[in-house]
C-alpha cells in the first residue's frame, strides 16, 4: 500500500482536501472535509472523555498568540530550530537531516558541521535539480507576528498548546484547591513553519494537537490506577537498543521506565490509540536517545505507528521535571510553586539573613530599612563570594558581609513550598487522524474499504430503500431521521443498485446499513448490515435506535433477530 491511495481517496470521498488548491496549493497545509472533520471530531471526544470523566482532569482553551517573552522563557526563540540546506541551483530548501536519514542512525542529534561533513562524504545533491547544496545553517520554525498597530509587540504563532497552560498554572492551581496532582488538557492548533513538508497530514505547518500537562509532587513517583495495570503488556524499544514486550510493572521495576506515573500514561495512551483504530501489531513505544533527549527530560518515549513512511511518531510523553514552571519564575517573577502540607506542623531549622540595620541606616540613609527588608526575604543560597544582590525600587545593590549576618533559626511549619513536576502525554492530532485511516484501508481488486473503529467512524448506519417507490422510501426516511435524532450519524442514500451504494459507504468505513425492502412493509422488519464481514440480520423497525446504540457498543445482536432475510 501507497500513501497516495490513502490520501486520493481522502480528497475524493471527503476527509483531506489539499489547502487552496484552486491556486496551486501550499505545502503542509491541509483542509479537513466533511467526513475528515466529523471523524476528528470523535477522535478528539474520545480522548477528552477519557482525560476528564476518566482521569479528572481539567480543560483550558488558551490563545494561540503570544508575546515574545513567552517563548523566550520556553526556550522556542532561541532553540526552536532545524538544520537546513539550501540548492545553489534551484534555491529549493531541505532539512539537512533527512537527506542522510539512511546514513546514520539518529541524524536529527547531529551539528551541523557533521551533517555539513555526512553530506559532502556522501555526494548528496539536490534531491530536485541536482544541483549542489549549501552549507548546513539553522532554521527557525517559529512564526513571527506583531501584536497591536505601527512597531507594535513582538510576538509568535504557538509552536505548541503546553505553553497557555504552564503560564495559567497559578490560576489553575487555586481552581483546584491548592492540591497536586493536576492535570490539564487542551485542544488547539499549533503553527510551526517547517522547511520541506513533504509527507502529506504527517508533517504540516498549521496542525491540531491535543496535549496534556499533568503537574505532579515531585517525590511522589506513584499513581493510584498504576496498580491496575501494572501486568499489562507494553512493546518498548529502549535506547540501549533492547526490543522488548514487557509489563507495565516489569518496565518500571527494571528502570526502563523512570516512574509510574509515566508508564501508566503510557499504557494510558497505547489503550487509547488501540480503541479508536491504531492497530495494535503496529505500534510501539520508542525511548529517546540519550543524545537526542531534552537537557530537562527525566524520560521521554515516543508512541510511535508503522505506516507507509516507516515509524512515524503520533504522541510523545515525556518527564519535563520541573524545567518549565522554573522558566517561567524566572522570566516572570511569578511564584508558580505549589505548598505542600504536612499532616501535623514539623519543626525545621533554616539560614536566614539577618541584616545589619545599624550599618544599613548610616550607608544608605532613608533606603536602608527597605535594603534591610529585601536582604530578609533573600535566600541565603544565592549569596555568592560573601555578598548578596538585592532589588529596590528597580536599583540593585551589592551587600558585603559586613552588612549582614547568616543565622541558623527553628521555626515550626505546616509545610513547604514546591515547583511540581510535569508528566506530559502530547498528541499529534492530525497524525493520529492519518494513522487510523491508514491503518483501516483495504484494497482488494479494485474495491477501497476503510475499516474504520466504529467509534470513530464518521457515519454510523447508511440507510437505504431497496427502490425509491413504492413507500419504501417514505419508511426509510422515517428510519433515518430516528435513528440520527437519537444522536447517531447516519447518510440516506436511494441512487443506484444496493451493491453500489454497501460499496460507497464500505469506502467511507460506515460501519453498519439499513436496507427498507419489500419484506419490511409485510413484516415490519428490515436487513441490518455489517461492514467487515458483511452479514445480513432481520430486525424490528421498532427496535432500530436500540439495536443500533448496540451495535455500536459491540454488543451481541442476536436477541434482535427476527426470522430470515428472504433476500
Amino acid at each position: 500500500m501507497d500513501a497516495s491511495d490513502v490520501l486520493s481517496l481522502c480528497k475524493r470521498r471527503g476527509f483531506l482536501y489539499p489547502s487552496y488548491e484552486i491556486y496551486g496549493g501550499v505545502a503542509g497545509l491541509y483542509d479537513y472535509g466533511p467526513l475528515g472533520t466529523a471523524m476528528r471530531n470523535n477522535i478528539v471526544e474520545i480522548w477528552r472523555r477519557l482525560y476528564t470523566l476518566g482521569e479528572g482532569f481539567v480543560e483550558i482553551d488558551s490563545e494561540t498568540i503570544g508575546p515574545e517573552v513567552v517563548f523566550k522563557a520556553s526556550g522556542h526563540v532561541d532553540e526552536f530550530a532545524d538544520k537546513m540546506v539550501k540548492c545553489k541551483v534551484c534555491e529549493e530548501a531541505y532539512r539537512a537531516d533527512h537527506l542522510i536519514g539512511d546514513r546514520h542512525p539518529n541524524p536529527g542529534s547531529l551539528k551541523e558541521a557533521e551533517l555539513d561533513e555526512l553530506i559532502r562524504k556522501n555526494g548528496i545533491a539536490c534531491p530536485g535539480c541536482g544541483g549542489e547544496l549549501s552549507s548546513v545553517e539553522e532554521f527557525n520554525l517559529m512564526f513571527k507576528t506583531v501584536i497591536g498597530p505601527g512597531s507594535g509587540r513582538v510576538g509568535y504563532l504557538r509552536p505548541e498548546t503546553a505553553q497557555g497552560i504552564f503560564v495559567n498554572f497559578p490560576s489553575l492551581y487555586r481552581y483546584n484547591r491548592e492540591k497536586l496532582p493536576l492535570g490539564v488538557i487542551q485542544v488547539g492548533r499549533g503553527y510551526r513553519n517547517e522547511i520541506s513538508p513533504r509527507q502529506g497530514v504527517i508533517r504540516m505547518r498549521e496542525f491540531n494537537m491535543m496535549e496534556c500537562e499533568l503537574f505532579v509532587d515531585p517525590e511522589d513517583k506513584g499513581w493510584p490506577r498504576f496498580k491496575d495495570v501494572k501486568d499489562e503488556k507494553l512493546k518498548l524499544l529502549a535506547n540501549d537498543g533492547r526490543e522488548l514486550e514487557i509489563s507495565v510493572g516489569e518496565a518500571v521495576e527494571q528502570g526502563i521506565i523512570c516512574n509510574q506515573v509515566l508508564a501508566y500514561f503510557m499504557w494510558f495512551t497505547q489503550e487509547f490509540l488501540k480503541a479508536i483504530g491504531v492497530d495494535g501489531a503496529r505500534l510501539r513505544f520508542r525511548q529517546h536517545e540519550k543524545d537526542e533527549m531534552a537537557h530537562y527530560a527525566a524520560d521521554c518515549w515516543d508512541a510511535e505507528a508503522l505506516l507507509s513512511f516507516g515509524w512515524t511518531e503520533i504522541v510523545g510523553i515525556a518527564d519535563r521535571g520541573c524545567w518549565d514552571l522554573s522558566r517561567h519564575i524566572k522570566f516572570s517573577g511569578v511564584d508558580m510553586s505549589a505548598f505542600k502540607r504536612f499532616d501535623t506542623p514539623q519543626e525545621v531549622e533554616r539560614d536566614v539573613i539577618k541584616p545589619k540595620y545599624g550599618v544599613l541606616g548610616p550607608k544608605y540613609k532613608a533606603l536602608g530599612s527597605k535594603i534591610g527588608k529585601a536582604m530578609e526575604a533573600t535566600d541565603p543560597s544565592l549569596i555568592k563570594d560573601d555578598s548578596i544582590t538585592v532589588e529596590v525600587d528597580g536599583q540593585s545593590y551589592v551587600l558585603g558581609r559586613d552588612c549582614f549576618d547568616v543565622a541558623r533559626v527553628k521555626e515550626k511549619v505546616s509545610g513547604v513550598k514546591v515547583i511540581p513536576h510535569v508528566i506530559e502525554p502530547s498528541h499529534g492530532l492530525d497524525r493520529i487522524t492519518y494513522t487510523c485511516l491508514e491503518h483501516a484501508y483495504t484494497k482488494k481488486e479494485d474495491m477501497e474499504m476503510l475499516r474504520i473503529s466504529a467509534a470513530i467512524a464518521p457515519i454510523k448506519f447508511g440507510v437505504f430503500p431497496l427502490m425509491a417507490r413504492d413507500e419504501l422510501d417514505k419508511v426509510a426516511m422515517d428510519i433515518d431521521q430516528e435513528i440520527r435524532y437519537s444522536g447517531i450519524e447516519t447518510y440516506y442514500d436511494d441512487s443506484g443498485s444496493i451493491g453500489r451504494r454497501y460499496a460507497r459507504m464500505d469506502e467511507i468505513g460506515t460501519p453498519y446499513c439499513v436496507t427498507v425492502d419489500y419484506q419490511t412493509l409485510e413484516d415490519g422488519t428490515v436487513t441490518l448490515r455489517e461492514r467487515d464481514s458483511q452479514a445480513q440480520i432481520r430486525v424490528k423497525v421498532q427496535d432500530i435506535t436500540i439495536v443500533a446504540r448496540a451495535a455500536l457498543c459491540g454488543a451481541n445482536l442476536d436477541q434482535f433477530v427476527v426470522g430470515e432475510s428472504k433476500a
